[in-house]
């Protein structure tokens, strides 16, 4: 939403509740609130791929997007994959990493499906003035895994003097400030769309040590990373203790950044956005009235029961 309002186009957030910002991140996009709106024939509603419903159009008639992050979490609301989405007038698709574009498209050749790369802020994800002997990881998405390679690195004699560094319930400023002054990331991420902590471990000087996980296959790639065979912690506990005393000024961790400031800086996600938003202002549309996503049906726990076969945390 910064991105197109600094291009000039009116963009704002929507969420039910009016004036919600969300706690782990800042952003000066405006907010607007409730459970309807009024669109009109320019204008064009992006929706989450978490919340479609098989038999609801959030905005009839209306010109829409759907803005997929995950493409592991297309069909979450849904009971089959057909007739998807359903909607009137047909979407674009815009997906975050090459292999997810690559997924939709065949997942929905009916539908256009663009790649709109993340923006990584490497203003914010920066290297430290000093970097400590610190391994750090992300426990959310593999909580018993991440349990196991802690146990793992702190019975290795290897770790002795190594800051071990659990980044869980932090602001994302906070995790910029650890990343900062972090050797080596480990990569837990499982069904990834992108894996954006990698990407901003890189950005932030670090060696990332870990699993693509899908969508993350493009960031490894970089310079500086190291990937592993999924479900294998002992040998992310051995890279990672292994690379633990790469030298804080080491080319490599320079390579790494300038890597990802080249492919995912908000110069090269505003040109793929405008160039998307044209495409998705030339489909069809009509005046309407939206209903905000997240705004479930008459039976709305028994729809989404039925509908998804597991919830994302």
């Amino acid at each position: 939403m910064e991105l197109l309002r600094a291009a000039g186009i009116d963009a704002a957030l929507w969420f039910r509740k009016p004036g919600y910002r969300p706690p782990w991140f800042s952003t000066t996009a405006p907010v607007v609130g409730g459970d309807q709106l009024e669109f009109g024939a320019d204008d064009l509603l992006v929706v989450p791929e978490l919340y479609l419903l098989p038999g609801v159009d959030p905005a009839p008639g209306v010109r829409k997007v759907i803005f997929n992050q995950n493409h592991f979490l297309t069909y979450w609301s849904w009971r089959d994959t057909d007739n998807y989405p359903g909607w009137d007038p047909a979407p674009e698709v815009r997906a975050v990493s090459r292999e997810s574009r690559d997924v939709l498209g065949r997942l929905h050749p009916e539908l256009a499906v663009r790649l709109i790369p993340n923006p990584v802020d490497a203003d914010l994800f920066r290297p430290a003035a000093a970097r400590a002997r610190r391994i750090a990881w992300m426990p959310r998405r593999r909580p018993l895994e991440a349990t196991v390679l802690e146990r793992l690195l702190r019975n290795d004699p290897r770790s002795a003097g190594v800051d071990l560094a659990v980044l869980a319930e932090l602001t994302e400023a906070q995790v910029a400030t650890a990343l900062g002054g972090t050797s080596v990331f480990v990569a837990l991420g499982i069904s990834e769309g992108f894996g954006l902590p990698v990407a901003e471990a890189l950005a932030a000087g670090c060696l990332v040590v870990g699993y693509p996980a899908g969508g993350g296959e493009e960031l490894f790639e970089a310079p500086g990373t190291w990937r592993i065979d999924d479900a294998r912690p002992h040998l992310l506990a051995d890279r990672a203790l292994e690379l633990i005393d790469v030298p804080a000024d080491d080319p490599i961790r320079t390579a790494a950044r300038e890597w990802i400031r080249e492919r995912y800086s908000d110069a090269v996600t505003s040109s793929a956005l405008l160039t998307a938003i044209d495409s998705a202002l030339a489909l069809p549309g009509r005046a309407g009235t939206a209903t905000h996503p997240i705004v479930w049906p008459d039976d709305p726990v028994a729809s989404a029961e039925r509908a998804a076969p597991w919830r994302p945390s």
